[in-house]
């Protein structure tokens, strides 16, 4: 019996061109592949390219007929610049950990859908004498009957170029904070690179929203572009200062109304270890879909 076939790309363009029926088959569990591979492919349109010092790559997973069965990708810009792996049969998630090994790539970290990406690290683990552990478990929502929660001072806007600087601070101090919201000593990864451009690029592309009360900006929500249909909320950030007032949920339920209005499916992510994020995204109807992790290879 032929095994999987690992088809590896670089560009990302070619990858949705092979797997894209399979993403748009799961749309939801495939939100952070489909939404990166889809942002690639604009930026490349605008002459913006990837820079990258570790292997990058797309893969489109073959079952031995040559069906898509799997999908991953490795272009994380934070360090250790972990493989990201959706869902895909056991054989598959082996077969990745031993190709990854055998072309010399240094993995030391895997993100994604379980139990796949729990198979894929400790396989690596296994094949490179060291331990595998979960560093963070990440719990994927739906929103299904939205709640508008009442009685929060604030309206939901769109950031404005001028504001890119304070975009750029709050997401930069948004992973620490939220980790330590979770009880976590280590921060969750963010992208280095992000800059003031970044974020301007991401105010002009529509993404980005504030809460605002009286004229003051209180809370950050941010708004991927919808791909296959699906658009996913996040980061959302509250300065401490302003927070336990609510603004964060009316934030997140009145971006996920005007998705909603616009007929996309909505998404996001929380750290299973937040009391905070769970209860208030429960809340106004979001509801789990799939558990994914970050997983940590050591000696």
């Amino acid at each position: 019996m032929t095994g999987p076939i690992l088809e590896f790309h670089t560009d990302a363009g070619e990858f949705l061109a092979s797997a894209g029926d399979w993403l748009s088959e799961r749309p939801v569990e495939s939100t952070v592949v489909a939404t990166l591979a889809e942002r690639e492919v604009r930026d490349a349109e605008a002459g913006i390219r990837p820079e990258a010092t570790w292997p990058r790559w797309w893969l489109v997973v073959r079952a031995g007929a040559g069906a898509v069965v799997g999908a991953a990708m490795r272009t994380a810009p934070f360090e250790p610049h972990p493989p990201y792996v959706l869902a895909m049969p056991e054989q598959a998630a082996l077969t990745l950990a031993r190709a990854l090994h055998e072309r010399g790539e240094r993995i030391d970290g895997v993100n994604g859908l379980l139990p796949t990406a729990r198979l894929v690290a400790e396989e690596t683990a296994r094949l490179s004498g060291r331990t595998a552990r979960v560093f963070e478990q990440v719990r994927l929502w739906e929103v299904g009957e939205l709640t508008d929660p009442a009685g929060v001072p604030g309206s939901l806007r769109q950031a404005r170029p001028d504001e890119a600087e304070l975009v750029r601070d709050w997401y930069a101090v948004f992973g620490a904070e939220a980790a330590e919201q979770a009880g976590h000593d280590d921060p969750h990864p963010s992208d280095p690179g992000f800059d003031v451009a970044a974020a301007r690029r991401r105010i002009e592309q529509g993404e980005v929203w504030f809460w605002e009360v009286d004229g003051e900006v209180v809370h950050v929500t941010n708004t991927k572009p919808p791909a296959q249909g699906v658009s996913c909320i996040g980061p959302v950030y509250t300065p401490r200062a302003h927070r336990g007032h609510g603004y964060a949920t009316a934030a997140v339920a009145a971006a996920t109304r005007r998705l909603l209005d616009d007929g996309h499916r909505v998404c996001l992510f929380t750290d299973v270890d937040n009391p905070v994020s769970n209860r208030i995204y429960a809340a106004i109807g979001y509801r789990p879909v799939a558990d994914t992790a970050n997983l940590l290879l050591h000696t």
